[in-house]
């Protein structure tokens, strides 16, 4: 007997398609490790947000994207340390870093104030100001036009 979840889904947990793998070629990011190396360095090895310093769960993240800036790709000065969570919440506009290195949250997060995980993870650093950099700062017009795109 399917349970709710599968009916409302449609899952059939008895004729699942096979995994399947296919060969792909993909565009590969040259040099990602050195600018990772440089961001990642510049932090100490901890999330600028956080603090926490396990460098497999940190990500070397750009300020003004990849896709969309080709000069600044590899400078340090477009990069901050992220653990995933918050690499995550900020490629997706839900979080941002202002010109004078506060983290901002989007409003989204305090409509789910109540969950401890949410208050936990973002609603306790709002506002709060950035772990410092030990050598290249944040660039204030990247962190302005990253703030203009910001959702709140």
């Amino acid at each position: 007997k399917q349970s709710t979840i599968e009916q409302l889904n449609q899952i059939d947990l008895n004729n699942l398609p096979l995994g399947r793998e296919r060969e792909s070629v993909v565009k590969v990011r040259v040099n990602q490790t050195l600018f990772r190396r440089m961001v990642l360095s510049n932090y100490n090895n901890r999330c600028c947000i956080t603090g926490i310093n396990m460098p497999e769960l940190l990500v070397a993240s750009h300020i003004l994207p990849w896709s969309l800036d080709q000069h600044n790709r590899l400078n340090p000065r477009n990069g901050l340390a992220l653990n995933a969570l918050h690499d995550k919440a900020f490629d997706c506009g839900l979080l941002t870093i202002t010109p004078d290195f506060r983290i901002k949250i989007s409003d989204r997060f305090y409509k789910a104030k109540d969950e401890a995980s949410v208050r936990d993870n973002f609603i306790a650093y709002d506002g709060k100001t950035l772990l410092e950099s030990q050598k290249f700062s944040p660039d204030v017009d990247f962190l302005k036009v990253r703030c203009e795109g910001f959702r709140g």
